[in-house]
């Protein structure tokens, strides 16, 4: 009845595991969170642009499903519902730290409601283009572009010759570039 191993690939938990965990069993609740974690933190790990936003994400997802299993319409629907639940935890990890790059900048007490609107929507056009990159090049660009650390610092925390991480962050510029100028398909 739990999710688990079959060979190497991930099985999600049984429907009749996550009716009973809707159904408010705590016994099936527990299991069902344990048996969810796999996949979720492997979700994480591939979509958020650290491995501590990962796990940090990957946290979230397990609090909101222990909290909030009976809110669930379908047992089918368990897996969309925790990889959204990762996928909007990731983004907001990106957008904070995007928008806290801009925290140290002066601040323009001139400027108008649209520019406040438009500096928004141009933050979350980046975070959007920052989060579909692959999962190297992401790190490797939030390390060194949003987190400001030098390129030996970004090389040797991800295990990385200087060569590989340059060239692994010119292609997350140049993907971001891309996408942001509409040329990516």
């Amino acid at each position: 009845m739990l999710g688990g191993l079959v060979g190497r690939v991930f099985v999600w938990p049984a429907e009749a595991l996550v009716a009973a965990a809707r159904d408010g069993d705590q016994a099936s609740i527990a299991a069902l969170v344990s048996g969810a974690h796999p996949h979720v933190r492997r979700f994480a790990f591939t979509l958020c642009a650290s491995d501590q936003d990962a796990e940090d994400a990957a946290q979230e997802a397990m609090i909101v499903l222990f909290r909030r299993i009976g809110t669930l319409r379908a047992a089918t629907a368990l897996a969309s519902w925790m990889f959204r639940i990762v996928r909007n935890e990731c983004l907001r990890r990106t957008r904070a730290a995007l928008a806290g790059l801009g925290a140290a900048a002066p601040v323009d007490t001139t400027a108008s409601a649209e520019d406040d609107v438009l500096e928004r929507l141009e933050r979350e056009r980046v975070a959007a283009a920052i989060a579909a990159l692959p999962d190297d090049q992401r790190r490797v660009l939030v390390m060194r572009d949003v987190q400001g650390l030098s390129g030996g610092e970004v090389a040797r925390a991800l295990g990385l010759s200087v060569a590989a991480m340059k060239s692994r962050l010119h292609r997350a510029r140049a993907a971001v570039r891309a996408r942001l100028d509409g040329t990516d398909a």
